[in-house]
């Protein structure tokens, strides 16, 4: 699948098929495609927990409430925030669109290994960071910016046309 091809196939997949297991090395390629995004003064401030045991993914399912999902699917990965690797003072939530940045990646690179994944915020509920700081033992200075449920798509899931040309504004605005 060619880059542009990706982007505008890529969907939401909250349904995944029973007993069909991702393998370690498509869980590795998506934190490696996580790993490639830009970050600021290429700092790099993201930290990945990866999950396959399937009592975490049900405690996370069971405690996130839009992460319901987690308890089909057989994988997940979070992406957290490493304050310590974050660039200092005012410059510190930087970390934020460095990490956002290599979610999209995974949830490109899903895409392109024909695997199913999808966004939930963890970030910046309180509730929901606790949630998982507490399921992983996450340390104080690893924050949680979200859960990525992934797996093979039980249902065939369509990407929805978002272009809206009203949003655009050329030169000035």
């Amino acid at each position: 699948m060619d880059g542009l091809s990706m982007i505008f196939e890529r969907k939401s997949v909250r349904h995944f098929q029973p007993n069909k297991s991702v393998s370690k090395e498509d869980l590795t390629t998506l934190v490696k495609a996580g790993m490639a995004a830009p970050s600021a003064v290429n700092k790099r401030p993201w930290a990945f927990v990866v999950i396959t045991r399937r009592e975490t993914l049900d405690t996370l399912g069971e405690h996130l409430p839009y992460a319901k999902m987690l308890k089909q699917a057989p994988a997940a990965i979070v992406v957290c925030g490493d304050l310590h690797n974050a660039l200092p003072d005012d410059w510190q939530e930087f970390w934020i669109q460095d990490c956002s940045a290599a979610t999209q990646n995974i949830l490109l690179a899903a895409e392109a290994l024909h695997l199913g994944a999808v966004w939930t915020a963890a970030y910046p509920a309180e509730d929901r960071i606790d949630t998982v700081r507490q399921a992983l033992a996450l340390p104080e200075h690893i924050i949680p910016l979200n859960v990525i449920p992934i797996g093979y798509p039980a249902g065939n899931d369509k990407p929805k046309d978002k272009w809206n040309p009203d949003n655009v504004h050329w030169e000035r605005w």
